[in-house]
């Protein structure tokens, strides 16, 4: 992914009012993220910790979404897998995020939902960069870059649910 400003971040988001992408809050590490690592920006809200953001390239446009973390708590020994990445983690490492769809169904009240690493770290999971718990990854025959590429299709599918 490239390196993104605050202006594009912004102005991408596509499930929120402009004004409201004006007010949520950026991470302020963007100088220090791993963009070439990266698939997606996805961060939560240090002021709201139930709203996370991602903003990836969709359909050859810069698209952000805001996202709504359930707060159903899980058991710790419970393991729930993300639907992008398929890193399993216990606990509440993973959990359901929702978000309001575009245009007249947004309007109207519906939603789309993922299970997603709650840390939102799943571009890292995918190229070994950050290791999850122990078991967090089942042994696959992909490559890394088959498992990139599913990352990415997943992730694309769900925005593409969102937006349409």
């Amino acid at each position: 992914m490239k390196t993104l400003t605050e202006p594009e971040i912004r102005a991408s988001f596509v499930n929120c009012s402009k004004g409201e992408a004006k007010r949520l809050p950026l991470p302020r590490d963007l100088a220090e993220r791993p963009w070439d690592d990266l698939d997606f920006l996805g961060w939560r809200d240090p002021g709201a910790p139930d709203r996370c953001y991602i903003v990836a390239d969709h359909e050859g446009r810069l698209t952000g979404v805001t996202l709504r973390l359930s707060n159903q708590a899980r058991g710790l020994t419970q393991r729930t897998m993300c639907s992008l990445c398929l890193t399993t983690h216990s606990g509440n490492g993973v959990a359901l995020m929702t978000a309001r769809r575009t245009g007249q169904a947004g309007r109207q009240g519906n939603s789309v939902g993922a299970y997603l690493c709650t840390d939102l770290a799943c571009s890292l999971y995918t190229r070994d960069k950050k290791a999850p718990e122990p078991g967090g990854r089942l042994e696959e025959t992909l490559t890394p870059g088959e498992k990139v590429a599913r990352a990415q299709t997943n992730l694309a599918n769900f925005l593409k649910k969102i937006t349409t």
